[in-house]
């Protein structure tokens, strides 16, 4: 990631080439616009959701080099030179869904659906990681994301059947 400097003014717009859901993308921001932002209004990835906006929720979490982070705590500059993935570079369409995707569907791990990019992604690094997780290593993994609606169970379900499909590949 790259660094800011304080030298550059937050007024003046920079160009930051990045590869967002596998293509090479290039906008002009100001160096204080977060990534979150960024995805939003000027590449129009809307699946990126912006919670609390102080990285509680993870509603904007994305895979940065692979790891999940919260886009609103990122600003666009520092992902200069980075590959981003979205929710919506996980599948092509619905008959290409990732196991964690399909679990989330089959296992009832969405409610109203607002934080449901945010867990996929954070799931999809957590198993990456840790593919045969217990159910309190789940529980930890999922504890930087924030749902209102599910009670986490179907979450929690979604996560074990995601693992076990993974494992047998």
């Amino acid at each position: 990631m790259a660094e800011i400097t304080a030298t550059q003014d937050a007024g003046t717009e920079m160009e930051v080439a990045l590869t967002v859901n596998g293509e090479a993308r290039r906008v002009r921001v100001e160096p204080r616009k977060t990534l979150a932002d960024t995805l939003r209004e000027d590449l129009g990835l809307t699946g990126t959701h912006l919670g609390c906006e102080h990285g509680v929720c993870g509603a904007c979490t994305v895979l940065l080099d692979g790891a999940a982070v919260r886009a609103c705590l990122v600003f666009a500059v520092q992902a200069e030179g980075a590959e981003v993935t979205t929710i919506e570079g996980l599948a092509a369409d619905a008959d290409s869904l990732t196991a964690v995707q399909r679990a989330f569907r089959e296992h009832h791990g969405l409610q109203c659906g607002f934080c449901t990019p945010g867990f996929v992604l954070s799931v999809t690094a957590f198993l990456r990681d840790n593919p045969a997780p217990g159910e309190e290593e789940i529980r930890d993994g999922l504890s930087g994301n924030l749902c209102r609606c599910t009670g986490y169970q179907g979450i929690i379900r979604a996560v074990k059947a995601a693992a076990e499909e993974m494992g047998r590949r």
